[in-house]
Parts: C-alpha cells; sequence; structure tokens
C-alpha cells in the first residue's frame, strides 16, 4: 500500500536552540545590568530546556493537571494535592538553579538581574511552575520585618533542594513559601478582609476564615493577612505544625483556570489554624506589601519571558514555512508583523532587566517604586494581544492544543490580574505621584538622557511632563501609565538596542502615524530585526 501523501512544508520541531545564547536581547542586557556571571549557568539551563525532554514535560503538566485529595481512603482528612511527575521535574530545575531565591543566598551585585534571566528561561518553557517558584523568591523581604523567623526559614528557603512532601519544616532539606491574601467579599480590597486573627497563650494566633485564592496549596508555608485585635496584619502560616500534625488549613476546591493550569490555585477554609505574626499588629499592608513589589516584578519577567517565547515559535515557522512561493519571513506584510512583535518583545526584555536591576541597587529605590507598577501595567497589558498575533503567525496550526502558543495565550492574561489587575496598578501610579515625588523624579532621571538622541521620545516625554504638571485623577489614570511605560521602554531601546530596533519601536509607538495592530506602521530594516530574534 502507498502513502497518500509525503509531509512537506511543515517547519522542524523547534528544539536544540539554546535558550539563552539564542536570545541575543537578553545576553546583552545581562552584561550591561551586571549579571554576566550567570552566563554559563543560564547556557546549561537554556540547553536542558531547549531539548524534547523539557518540551514534553511542558505539555505533560498541562496535559495532567493537578487533583485535590481532601481525604485518604479510610476519611481521614489529608488535603493534598498530586502533581505530574513533569511538574516536579521543573521545579526541581528552578530550585536547583536558585530561581526561588539566588539574590538572598548570594546577594551580590547583579544578583536580582541574574534571577531574573533564570527565571525567564523557564517561564518561556512551561511558566505555571513559576508561581510557588516566584512567591518564595518574594516572601524573604516580607518575613524579614520579624527577624527571628526570617533567621529560622531563610536557611530552608535558600536551600538548593526540592523536597517536596507535606512534613515538619525543620526536618525538610528545602522549603517553599505562598501567599493568601484575597477574599471572596474584597478581592483587591485587602482591608475587607474577615479572617480573623486571635492570640493563643504560646505566643502564636489562630486563624479563622477563608481565602478565595492560595496558589500552590502544597507549598511549606504561607504569609497571609487577618485582623488581629490590632488590626489588619500578616502572618506566617505552615502547612505542618512542628508536632508533625497538619495545621488546620481545609482545601475546599482547585480552581478551574483558563490558564496556568499546570499550576494548583485552591480555596481554602482555615479552622483555627496556628500562625506567626510577622511585623507589627495593624501594619499587615506594609508588611507584605513587600512581597507585593516582588512578585509584580515577576510578572513583568514572565510576560517578556512569554513574549520571547511567541516570538521564537513565530520567526521560526515563518522561516520555514512557504506559501504563495516564497518563504512566510520573506514576505512584506509578514515581515512586518514579525518584526513588529520582535520589538515588542525587545522593550519587553529591556525593561525586565533594568528593574530586576533595580533591586540590586539601593540607591534605586525610588525609581522601583513607580517603575514597577508602570511596568506592571504596561508590559502585562501588552501580553494577550502579543501572544494572540503570534499564534496567528502559525494559522491553524497555532490554535492547536499541541502547539506552545495556545497554552501561552491562555497564560498572559494571568499575569496582568495577578498582584493586581490593571485598574488596581493604575491606581498604585496615582499614589506613587501624590505620595512619592522622588519617584517622579528618579524616573524622569532615567528617561531623560535618552529624550536628547531621539526627537519623537523628547515630543513624547514633554507630553508626560505637561500631564505631570497639570494633575491626573483616575480618568486619564490608564492613559498616563501607558505613556510612562513607552518612554521608559523608548529610553531602554535608544541607549542600549541597535538602532533598526530603537527607531522601529519610536516609529510605531511614539509617532503620530502609531498603528493599532502589530505590523501596520511599516518600519525600516524589518528583516534585520527578525533575524536578530530567530532562534540561534
Amino acid at each position: 500500500m502507498t502513502e497518500t501523501h509525503t509531509v512537506v512544508n511543515q517547519p522542524p520541531p523547534l528544539l536544540g536552540r539554546n535558550l539563552f545564547d539564542g536570545n541575543r536581547p537578553l545576553v546583552e542586557a545581562a552584561a550591561r545590568t551586571g549579571a554576566e556571571w550567570i552566563a554559563d549557568d543560564a547556557r546549561a539551563l537554556g540547553e536542558v530546556l531547549a531539548g524534547p525532554d523539557a518540551a514534553r514535560w511542558a505539555e505533560e503538566a498541562h496535559r495532567y493537571p493537578p487533583v485535590l485529595r481532601t481525604h485518604d481512603r479510610y476519611g481521614n482528612r489529608v488535603d493534598e494535592v498530586d502533581f505530574h511527575p513533569s511538574w516536579h521535574r521543573f521545579m526541581g530545575l528552578a530550585v536547583e538553579h536558585g530561581a526561588h531565591a539566588m539574590p538572598w543566598a548570594e546577594p551580590r551585585p547583579g544578583a536580582h538581574a541574574a534571577r531574573a534571566v533564570t527565571l525567564s528561561l523557564l517561564a518561556q518553557t512551561e511558566p505555571g511552575h513559576c508561581c510557588p517558584i516566584s512567591m518564595t523568591y518574594a516572601a524573604v523581604p516580607a518575613l524579614r520585618a520579624e527577624p527571628a523567623l526570617a533567621a529560622e526559614w531563610e536557611p530552608r528557603i535558600t536551600s538548593r533542594t526540592y523536597d517536596f512532601g507535606l512534613r515538619p519544616a525543620a526536618g525538610k532539606a528545602g522549603v517553599l513559601l505562598g501567599m493568601a491574601m484575597t477574599e471572596k467579599q474584597g478581592g483587591s480590597d485587602v482591608r475587607a478582609n474577615t479572617t480573623a486573627a486571635t492570640p493563643t497563650a504560646d505566643g502564636m494566633y489562630a486563624l479563622r476564615g477563608h481565602k478565595w485564592f492560595c496558589s500552590a496549596p502544597m507549598n511549606d508555608a504561607f504569609l497571609v493577612l487577618a485582623q488581629a485585635p490590632g488590626g489588619l496584619t500578616c502572618f506566617l502560616l505552615p502547612r505542618v505544625l512542628p508536632d508533625g500534625t497538619r495545621n488546620a488549613i481545609r482545601l475546599q476546591r482547585l480552581k478551574d483556570k483558563l490558564g496556568n493550569r499546570s499550576n494548583a490555585s485552591a480555596e481554602i477554609e482555615l479552622h483555627d489554624a496556628l500562625a506567626h505574626r510577622v511585623g507589627d499588629e495593624g501594619r499587615g499592608v506594609s508588611v507584605i506589601i513587600e512581597m507585593v513589589n516582588h512578585t509584580r516584578l515577576d510578572c513583568v519577567i514572565a510576560t517578556a519571558a512569554g513574549m520571547r517565547q511567541s516570538v521564537a515559535e513565530a520567526t521560526w515557522h515563518a522561516a520555514h514555512r512557504s506559501a504563495f512561493g516564497a518563504k512566510l519571513v520573506d514576505q512584506p506584510l509578514m515581515t512586518q508583523v514579525l518584526a513588529d512583535l520582535c520589538v515588542e518583545s525587545e522593550a519587553a526584555t529591556a525593561v525586565m532587566m533594568r528593574l530586576a536591576s533595580a533591586y540590586d541597587a539601593p540607591g534605586d529605590a525610588a525609581f522601583r517604586r513607580l517603575a514597577t507598577a508602570v511596568a506592571k501595567y504596561w508590559v502585562c497589558k501588552r501580553g494577550p494581544g502579543h501572544a494572540a498575533e503570534a499564534l496567528e503567525c502559525l494559522g491553524g496550526n497555532g490554535y492547536i492544543e499541541e502547539a506552545p502558543l495556545a497554552r501561552r495565550y491562555r497564560e498572559q492574561p494571568l499575569l496582568s490580574i495577578w498582584e493586581g489587575s490593571g485598574n488596581v496598578i493604575c491606581l498604585d501610579v496615582l499614589r506613587a505621584l501624590g505620595t512619592s515625588p522622588q519617584s517622579t523624579e528618579a524616573f524622569l532621571a532615567e528617561v531623560e538622557p535618552a529624550a536628547a538622541e531621539d526627537a519623537r521620545l523628547a515630543a513624547h516625554l514633554d507630553g508626560v511632563k505637561r500631564t505631570l504638571m497639570s494633575g491626573v485623577d483616575q480618568t486619564g489614570a490608564r492613559r498616563l501609565t501607558e505613556d510612562l511605560g513607552l518612554a521608559l521602554q523608548a529610553s531602554l531601546l535608544v541607549r542600549h538596542a541597535p538602532a533598526e530596533v530603537a527607531d522601529a519601536f519610536c516609529a510605531t509607538r511614539l509617532g503620530p502615524d502609531r498603528g493599532l495592530a502589530y505590523g501596520a506602521v511599516p518600519v525600516k530594516a524589518a528583516k534585520e530585526i527578525v533575524a536578530r530574534h530567530l532562534p540561534g
């Protein structure tokens, strides 16, 4: 029997292309942010993640999502979540390479930027597992509000051993932390929380109430907010108590999410669960905001990572697929779309690395106060549309589950929602502008030098300054935040990217002829831009 057809005109699998070495904007950004020392480790991780095993693990982790077991076969309450082995493989890689705690374990110059490189490689391949990794990283600065607790828990957190399972933290080779703030009635308005915290005779607190979102419920402990006698307070809530009994944390159900399906997110009930106070009573928001800011940084990193994955898949497909007598990548209309997607990805990468480096420098505290909120809003807002356009470059091939862009398309909206959706972040921008004038000054000082090199950026920045001088209320908050984000991206590209990339960004985002869809505004050197971003 003869075959009915031979498979032709399909791209080869995108495998064996090192995720670090093949990403020139990331390699360059690592060098200029003092993180060049991570290159060898990033290269080794990038090689593993580029292989066929990692691709299979990513597919399996999503195809076989976590399963909740509330009781064992005898009727005992266990409240456990079972994960596919491929999930554990990614968790092991992330912990082994320090994505969960590198800056705290090795507080050297460029440590936060180096971690951003590592996390971005992992998030390109399987973003779901990055949630518990991110929360563990972000918990440390908040935990330091209670030095005794930090001294006890940090050595466990910074361990590079992934030790899964519900056991007392003191007996584990490594631990992971999570966070549970939001409740049904309040959402982002955490001051509306009703969970009660009652002091106990031994100095702990008994927490009674519920949490609407508790991501990664198999982590070893959580930072939570509850109403103590002195007001809303932050607590460290362990899953297992020192005597081996399980804390009174009841997993009610797992969320059936649009994306991020490899990661478990639960609704939980606290039945007088025992917790340690972190910081003073009534200071819960100011304590946990340290964790929130670091996880907002990670939202930017993960979005930029997703954009890189989208660009890699789209350019690879177009370079190997022909239609109407030519390779897709050589057809002017497709070249323009691809180049525009590449420019967006490079701008996000530049912001991600500059923002991470600001967490390395104490002198950048004022800049990162405003820049974190601006980047969280603008970069993350751009993620879903970017994924949709990249998916469209693959046509029907991109719309099937076997293609990673289907997963990516569902993942990107989460990063705009998690740790404050758009309006919440814009309100934070207004708060920073109103209460921290030094943040505005630092932000403008960051952007202004590049404005002298590009007239379009200079005109855009003049408009931003006029808006700031006239004052902005909530109705104008989104436009102002968008303009601040564009100014930061443009300034970084003008200073650090190839001229053709910076020119394309300023022409399509700042100029009077800006378009509403990717590829709508023709750019010069589109082929050169695509070649820069094609997986190497």
